[in-house]
């Protein structure tokens, strides 16, 4: 099982949670697992890089006592750092009973938690948008991590491809495909928009939210598909760095930072 270290200082707690060496569940049947330590990765698109789901903290996101740690509720963005990082590890949570190790399948219920220690192992939720509870710049349905398990917190797994979604219904997934995740409550695609920049401590990044995006044939866009990734068991990184071909074809992913 994946272990993470995140002793993170006042001082420098931005490099920390980029930089704190995290690590991801190796698979060893090419299958996602409850309680496997994954990245969440978006292949990029017309409007935007490679990206993946971040932690979206500042300086005034956090606490310094007891310990340094992030205060719930706390943003998320779609990061172009692909690392292995407090910032951008989750850990697959079961929500139905089912125990640590067992396969997850599509269309069964999760949640997706933070790791540990300075990330403090908070939720990603979402609800119904209104009007006081929106994204900030494309008002559409926000997303961000929150303490504690609800319905709020609860994902699923669909595949990509509608045409093929029923036959795989109840199938375990596979681990470095590319799917769409969906809220149980709102059954809205979570979803990258490139369209509309972050600029904060780690650059340009992109907003997040929970909507599905369809082109002209009923099908979900590529804002909407993501890949939930892990180690290469030869011990080279990440999956999706050593095949990229895994995620989608014809992209190209570099772990160093990008910049700005």
């Amino acid at each position: 099982m994946a272990q993470y270290r995140t002793s993170v200082k006042i001082g420098n707690w931005n490099e920390e949670l980029r930089l704190e060496e995290v690590d991801l569940t190796v698979t060893t049947d090419g299958r996602l697992h409850f309680g496997d330590v994954v990245m969440l990765v978006n292949m990029g698109g017309e409007e935007r890089d490679c990206s993946a789901l971040s932690i979206n903290a500042d300086v005034n996101s956090f606490n310094k006592i007891p310990t340094p740690s992030i205060i719930s509720p706390c943003g998320v963005v779609a990061g172009r750092g692909i690392q292995a990082c407090p910032r951008t590890a989750f850990i697959i949570t079961s929500v139905d009973g089912s125990p640590e190790g067992s396969t997850l399948h599509f269309d069964q219920s999760f949640a997706l938690k933070t790791t540990s220690g300075f990330a403090r192992g908070l939720y990603l939720t979402s609800d119904l948008q209104s009007f006081q509870k929106c994204a900030k710049k494309s008002r559409l349905q926000e997303v961000n991590l929150e303490d504690g398990s609800s319905f709020l917190s609860w994902w699923k797994i669909v595949h990509f491809d509608p045409q093929e979604r029923l036959e795989y219904e109840g199938q375990p997934v596979p681990a470095n495909m590319s799917v769409l995740i969906i809220h149980c409550k709102t059954n809205q695609a979570l979803a990258v928009l490139g369209g509309h920049v972050i600029w904060n401590t780690y650059g340009k990044e992109y907003e997040m939210t929970a909507h599905t995006f369809l082109d002209s044939h009923k099908a979900e866009q590529d804002n909407n598909r993501w890949t939930l990734c892990n180690s290469d068991p030869a011990g080279e990184g990440l999956v999706l760095l050593t095949h990229p071909q895994l995620g989608a074809p014809n992209k190209v992913l570099t772990q160093a930072d990008p910049g700005i």
